[in-house]
């Protein structure tokens, strides 16, 4: 990554039960508010970075009629390309403009970072991903094949001036290069100019803790919320927020979850463990409207795939399929809170032509 080192500025909008519980407050907006969701016990940090290996970067823009920006997930730190991770994605509804999913679903594994954006964007970030590839392997689509980018879309347009299209390869390598175990939530990076239910939306994470085979292991998800009809939000709990000026008043959004686990899973079990995220998305109220497009992509960090390989098989664990039903409920669990974490992180904004969106941690405080 030498060639595309950048030093942007990033501006910035006792007992092992006890630690985890103590640690998960500081990292979560909702259990600040005394919002649970489920029962599974969170990693440290309540983040999807609780997953060993995995960093989460932003570059924000934020200036004049500008709310938009860069999320980066980098599923480990050595060479993705080389050393691919088994990945699967689902698409709850497709009204989105990701790219990099065809590919995904065809081989099963993942070989670039993740890159969350706005809708116009998703060309900036293809042409990054695909320049930072080739400075780290020069012989791809010479004796390596090609790679596949994978970039990933939510539509900013109410909050943000999305055609003046003000985002540079330079701010993808910035989310990129400032990955780390520790990031900020809300409207930072591809989460600026979210919204969602009528509130304020944005960038959201979460993970659960969970026991296989006697071993602990951990899985977290990252949220993009931008979706969800103003009025229709759940809370635990039952209550029911309701923006004063809800702006748009149909579901016209979308949002992307990005789920990580080092359970040691194949794709298939992957694809299996990302349409679950559909059911946290319902515990909030979601029905995933015409206009929305709602993507999950999953994948694990427990093996690495080389992409040159010597002999003709693989030797691989995969969890025994009957054992699943614990991550299902752990990425249920998890979406949910990953999306509240993202809204109640989210002050209010006022952005382009002076539209607005309140914050929902507003409404939990009044």
């Amino acid at each position: 990554m030498s060639n595309f080192q950048l030093s942007h500025s990033i501006p910035r909008i006792p007992n092992l039960h006890l630690r985890y519980l103590m640690s998960s407050l500081l990292f979560s907006p909702a259990r600040s508010k005394g919002l649970s969701c489920g029962d599974l016990q969170p990693g440290p940090g309540n983040k999807i970075t609780d997953v060993e290996g995995v960093t989460v970067g932003h570059r924000t823009v934020w200036e004049g009629d500008i709310r938009t920006g860069f999320t980066a997930v980098l599923p480990h730190q050595g060479n993705l390309f080389l050393d691919k991770l088994p990945a699967a994605a689902d698409v709850i509804n497709g009204f989105g403009k990701s790219a990099g999913l065809i590919q995904v679903e065809e081989l099963g594994t993942l070989e670039t970072p993740i890159l969350l954006t706005n809708t116009f964007a998703v060309g900036t970030g293809i042409n990054a991903l695909v320049r930072r590839e080739l400075s780290i392997n020069p012989d791809i689509d010479r004796s390596g094949g090609t790679v596949n980018p994978v970039v990933m879309e939510c539509n900013d347009g109410y909050l943000s001036d999305i055609n003046a299209m003000v985002l540079s390869e330079a701010d993808a390598f910035a989310a990129l290069d400032t990955a780390a175990n520790d990031f900020e939530q809300g409207s930072v990076g591809a989460g600026t100019g979210m919204s969602a239910f009528g509130f304020k939306g944005g960038i959201g994470s979460a993970s659960r803790v969970i026991e296989l085979g006697g071993r602990s292991f951990t899985l977290g998800t990252l949220v993009q919320a931008n979706f969800g009809k103003p009025g229709d939000l759940i809370l635990p709990g039952g209550r029911k927020p309701r923006p004063e000026d809800p702006g748009q008043s149909e579901e016209r959004g979308s949002v992307i979850i990005i789920i990580a686990t080092d359970v040691p899973l194949e794709s298939r079990q992957l694809k299996r463990v990302a349409r679950r995220a559909a059911a946290g998305l319902g515990r909030l109220g979601a029905f995933y409207g015409n206009g929305s497009g709602d993507i999950a992509l999953a994948f694990s960090t427990a093996q690495k795939l080389p992409h040159f390989n010597d002999g003709d098989f693989i030797a691989r664990d995969v969890l025994q399929e009957d054992k699943i039903d614990v991550l299902f409920k752990a990425v249920a669990e998890t979406t949910q809170e990953a999306v509240l974490n993202a809204m109640i992180a989210s002050p209010a904004m006022t952005g382009f032509k002076g539209r607005h969106r309140p914050s929902l941690a507003d409404w939990l405080d009044a």
